[in-house]
């Protein structure tokens, strides 16, 4: 049997990186997808293709080179926080930026790469979230103010629940992930998840989900998280 193809965004560091390396490792073909290609290369088994998320442009370039290459699981990645959380500090462009990336940039890819995985069977679009754009549980136990990146999460579960619906006649299921609080640069020193259990986890729930469960959100630890 062919060996199924996986596509990480924001590939170049962090959780993005380590899943492309799991996947990579367990015998998947990955293409791992970042603005420019890390530093140190990507491990063995990955290719890389260069795209910007925030950018249209990008997207429908990727979106031509693959053409008729079948897609099991888009992972729907790359993301950023605000440079300057908090009420006060809050500037439109760069809010608008963070959204550009978080929630737009997901919602163009699908929409990109929706005949790629037409061509696969039992495809996945796992759309890494974040409690923090949960109405119900994003503020317990967590103080964080970034606006940005709240809201761009909340639209994001949105689009998740509504592409869950339009993609359903196409056998294409699609979930909201909360990788929980992960050691990456994003997540800071204070974090307490290793990258490494949290891409293991998050894979196995992409790796078990069903048509039935399109449109969940759902923690790395498979506990369903309020909206």
């Amino acid at each position: 049997m062919a060996a199924k193809t996986v596509l990480v965004t924001g590939a170049g560091r962090g959780l993005g990186r380590e899943l492309a390396r799991q996947y990579a490792a367990s015998g998947w073909q990955v293409i791992g997808c970042s603005r420019s290609r890390p530093a140190d290369g990507f491990e063995a088994g990955i290719e890389y293709q260069p795209l910007d998320v925030a950018d249209p442009a990008s997207i429908s370039m990727l979106e031509s080179r693959l053409v008729g290459r079948p897609l099991d699981v888009l992972v729907n990645n790359a993301g950023v926080r605000s440079p300057f959380p908090g009420l006060d500090r809050l500037k439109p462009d760069e809010f608008l930026d963070v959204l550009r990336i978080n929630t737009l940039g997901p919602l163009l890819l699908t929409r990109a790469l929706r005949a790629n995985m037409r061509l696969a069977t039992d495809p996945v679009v796992a759309n890494i979230g974040s409690r923090a754009g949960s109405m119900a549980e994003g503020l317990l136990d967590d103080d964080d103010d970034d606006y940005a990146y709240r809201c761009s999460k909340a639209a994001l579960n949105m689009a998740t629940v509504q592409l869950a619906r339009d993609l359903l006649p196409d056998g294409i299921t699609v979930l909201s992930l909360h990788p929980g609080w992960v050691k990456t640069d994003m997540g800071g020193a204070a974090a307490v998840l290793p990258a490494e259990e949290s891409a293991r986890a998050l894979r196995s729930i992409i790796a078990a989900a069903k048509p039935e469960r399109s449109g969940a959100f759902l923690a790395f630890d498979g506990r369903v998280v309020s909206w």
